[in-house]
């Protein structure tokens, strides 16, 4: 009884590895050409699209997709990331949300609310770039490698990979602007404009001072990259497959863009909580000179990592539906493919003796 109760919920466990039974069927002669590059299902160019799935073009447009839609986003709400940063490095001082924005209007005044603004906007327009560009990229180029029935079997992996691989070099790009926001915003007095703490930390830690919080960087940003990326393919996907009433081919434009925040604001919540711990160790990290990940770590203790968590989480909800819906937007205004979520493609249909 167990397993067989084990089994079937594996099997509709929709992040689960393929639990399938092939059977072996004569696979038809190549033709001397030889195969095709084999890519994500239903990804191929239909009419009316400006450039091919994959090319150049497509993914450099996807790269300024996500300078618009991070970049946008993150500057957009930089009143509550400052309130949630200074609620992670002084809780005795900013106790909840409301008193953290009461305080900073009564210290700085309305204009202290955008203290930082530029860094955001110029870190999170690179991180952008690198983590849709290189999302798309990775995931083109990681099908390839695996072929197509594997892209279907384990295309939540696939998710997973390619959006982590995105994220390593995407929070590279990052990092010295998050530390010169961190600084910012947390520290007061230190500087008030990107031109004033760059130079600063420069002369005070040399180089050292934008790279040494990276790798909790890390340890925030591919975790919730990871969740934001697989989370949300396989929302819409089940989004379309159970709450849709209607095929996505029969969805106009904005109805799939409305599809498109909601499965980023599902995405969001989960990203938010799966990333927090690290978001505390960075933002204290960012503020104190000398200090390391592992000393911060232990200084906020598990109750203090989780500290800011209910802003992080409407922040994070909002910013990832918001960043989904400007990026789909943006394909659909330059034409770029949107292939619809993946079938199964009919070779595998066959061995799977889903066809006669």
């Amino acid at each position: 009884m167990y397993p067989t109760a084990l089994t079937q919920l594996a099997r509709a466990n929709p992040f689960s590895a393929p639990l399938f039974s092939l059977q072996q069927v004569e696979e038809p002669k190549q033709t001397p050409a030889g195969p095709s590059p084999r890519r994500l299902a239903a990804a191929a160019t239909t009419e009316g699209d400006s450039c091919e799935f994959g090319s150049q073009k497509y993914l450099i447009l996807c790269g300024f997709g996500g300078i618009l839609s991070c970049g946008t986003t993150h500057t957009a709400v930089v009143p509550l990331d400052l309130v949630k940063c200074r609620l992670q490095v002084d809780p005795d001082k900013f106790k909840s949300i409301g008193n953290g924005f009461r305080v900073t209007l009564r210290e700085d005044g309305v204009r202290g609310l955008a203290k930082g603004w530029a860094p955001t906007f110029i870190g999170y327009s690179m991180q952008g770039l690198c983590k849709f560009g290189f999302y798309e990229a990775f995931k083109i180029f990681y099908s390839d490698l695996i072929g197509e029935e594997n892209t279907y079997l384990w295309r939540t992996s696939l998710y997973l990979v390619a959006s982590a691989s995105a994220e390593f070099f995407a929070d590279i790009a990052l990092a010295p602007m998050e530390a010169c926001k961190v600084r910012i915003q947390t520290k007061p007095g230190y500087a008030n404009t990107l031109r004033e703490c760059a130079p600063k930390m420069y002369a005070e830690e040399g180089i050292w001072a934008f790279y040494k919080g990276v790798v909790p960087l890390w340890m925030r940003q591919i975790p919730y990259t990871m969740m934001k990326f697989a989370c949300f393919e396989r929302t819409v996907e089940l989004l379309y497959k159970y709450a849709v009433p209607k095929p996505r081919s029969e969805c106009s434009k904005a109805e799939q863009l409305v599809v498109t925040f909601v499965a980023g604001y599902i995405a969001g919540v989960f990203c938010a909580i799966v990333s927090h711990p690290a978001d505390s160790v960075v933002s204290v990290l960012n503020k104190e000179s000398g200090s390391t990940a592992l000393q911060v770590l232990k200084k906020l203790g598990p109750r203090g990592v989780w500290k800011g968590l209910v802003a992080r989480i409407i922040m994070i909800g909002t910013l990832t539906a918001l960043q989904w819906f400007i990026y789909d937007s943006v394909k659909v205004y330059f034409r770029l493919p949107r292939p619809p979520p993946p079938e199964m493609p009919e070779s595998l249909k066959k061995k799977l003796g889903l066809t006669e």
